[in-house]
């Protein structure tokens, strides 16, 4: 990076907190956490998409197609079950977490079930959360570390500061204008990274010759049971599609978003934009990957570099593979772009790593202070209410920048990190809201339990978590099946534990909250059907589109 790349980031930056003081004026706890519920379907859409494809999908996803081992365009099967979660989602879930008027999600559980519950559910939250927030802050400081050749302790302060001062500004409006706004720039700096990738591999000898034609298989019927099963068709779908429901309809950081919406017809207009556009988003990102890994193939430069630098920084991570996926993307960028390109896709990705951090904290924040608090009889004057909130984005600045720490020297790209972190808590989550819904014959006693259960279990089957602490099962699971394994788990064992316990009955008068037939016939349902039938076929012909 030059004078004039740095200048770009540092006009960025500034425009970036003048953005936060500008929405710093939030009257009470809507507007600070819910902007208001004022908020349109066309920037909720983009922030929610900003959110999960943002700096971690642009490191690591064409990472994971173009470079790392037993990777390739098989990623895209992980975006089949986002139609179909949209859906469910768009009947199920979102209608009575609207009307019910709150701004953390777990007190709609307490309101079925106890105090208990809602707190266990936001523990785990925050946990999980604070978690993958950790690894997304360590993904910003292996870019910057590259760029910028500055210790790896001082790349995580520098973005974490940034973006704690951020978040403590400007609340709920900020962080959603905040998301648009870096979509549209990543988006700008990925179609920037196309252009010149496709350029500078016709140079040394075109696609063609650039990759193991295997990597361009999208679908695979294995089960994801057993060593090197992984990305298989049914797994990807079945477990993808609860663990796509669980984190937009039952995860805080984005049910707050739809939340915010000033009305249904909105957040059915955002579902819909997500079921659309996250697949042309991925395949451009794993595009990308494909072609920037070609490169790294046939430019011995480009791959040397990558080496030397991971020897540098990762020497004994990677002592066997010696080469980091990770460090692809932030090497091409400064290796192949002209100085200002630099500068800008700097800024996008910084944008969108402020901005996911950002969102985060602001979530965790609002559960932190509704959870614990302001329930019940504690309820906070508007001036406590906003000091305690603004406090609470300090702390969990503070604890997502610790988290960043634990996961630094994993070995996986760290996109697989996060998801197989969240697979470990998202169908208990899932499982919890489902029966507040819907049922009437699960207690709370039975749910608590249920709950610690289906974690439990899933954390000892996770491989990560074996990795982590140096565990062997002899059994090898694919981390998207915990998504499934945590919805059957929790759903028997609240069953069982409520069939042989005795508490008094919460009533519940759920018969307007379940669907209708006139639920399934809006237009919503039968566009993301329709595109649900297409990616699949597409997908399936990308071999043949691709290898041509």
């Amino acid at each position: 990076m030059n004078g004039l790349d740095y200048t770009i980031v540092a006009i960025y930056l500034f425009g970036f907190l003048a953005m936060g003081y500008f929405f710093k004026n939030n009257k009470d706890s809507k507007d600070y956490f819910l902007g208001g519920r004022s908020m349109g379907w066309f920037p909720l859409s983009l922030s929610t998409m900003a959110t999960q494809l943002s700096a971690i999908s642009f490191v690591s996803a064409p990472a994971f197609v173009g470079l790392k081992m037993n990777g390739g365009m098989k990623w895209l099967s992980f975006e089949f079950a986002v139609p179909l979660a949209m859906l469910f989602i768009m009947i199920f879930i979102i209608p009575p977490l609207f009307r019910s008027g709150v701004v953390s999600i777990y007190e709609f559980v307490e309101r079925r079930f106890d105090v208990s519950t809602r707190l266990i559910l936001s523990v785990v939250f925050q946990i999980s959360r604070a978690l993958g927030t950790g690894v997304m802050v360590y993904t910003i400081a292996i870019i910057l570390q590259a760029v910028l050749d500055i210790d790896f302790v001082y790349t995580i302060l520098i973005i974490s500061i940034i973006t704690i001062i951020y978040s403590w500004q400007g609340g709920m409006k900020a962080v959603v204008w905040g998301d648009a706004i870096q979509m549209i720039i990543l988006f700008v700096g990925l179609l920037t990274c196309l252009f010149y990738g496709w350029q500078l591999l016709n140079d040394h000898g075109g696609l063609a010759n650039g990759f193991n034609p295997e990597r361009l298989n999208v679908i695979d019927f294995n089960w994801g049971i057993g060593e090197g099963e992984e990305y298989g068709f049914w797994p990807m779908l079945i477990g993808g599609f609860f663990l796509y429901v669980s984190y937009y309809g039952c995860d805080q950081t984005q049910a707050q978003r739809m939340l915010s919406a000033k009305d249904e017809g909105t957040i059915r207009k955002l579902l819909l934009a997500n079921g659309l556009l996250r697949f042309p988003v991925v395949l451009l990102y794993c595009t990308i990957g494909l072609i920037i890994g070609g490169l790294v193939t046939l430019a011995p430069d480009f791959l040397q570099e990558i080496s030397s630098m991971t020897q540098k920084y990762f020497p004994e991570e990677f002592a066997q593979s010696g080469t980091k996926p990770d460090l692809m993307i932030p090497i091409f960028i400064t290796k192949y772009l002209p100085h200002g390109f630099i500068g800008l896709l700097m800024v996008g990705i910084l944008s969108a790593a402020m901005s996911s951090l950002s969102s985060t904290v602001n979530s965790l924040s609002a559960v932190s202070v509704e959870d614990f608090f302001n329930r019940g009889k504690k309820q906070l004057s508007q001036k406590r209410y906003m000091w305690i909130s603004k406090l609470a984005v300090l702390f969990w600045g503070a604890v997502c920048m610790a988290c960043s720490f634990l996961f630094g020297g994993s070995k996986s790209a760290v996109i697989e990190i996060i998801n197989a972190i969240g697979s470990v808590f998202y169908g208990p989550v899932l499982v919890t809201f489902l029966l507040a819904i819907f049922s009437k014959k699960v207690n709370h006693i039975g749910m608590n339990v249920g709950i610690l259960v289906g974690v439990l279990v899933n954390l000892i089957f996770s491989k990560t978590m074996q990795d982590i602490f140096n565990i062997d099962l002899g059994v090898e699971i694919f981390w998207i099946w915990l998504n499934f394994t945590g919805v059957v788990l929790t759903l028997i064992v609240a069953y069982l534990v409520s069939y042989v316990t005795t508490t008094k009955k919460v009533p519940v008068d759920n018969q307007d909250l379940k669907p209708k037939l006139s639920d399934f016939k809006q237009k919503e349902v039968y566009i993301l059907v329709g595109f649900f039938v297409l990616i699949l076929i597409f997908s399936a012909l990308i071999p043949t589109i691709y290898g041509g």
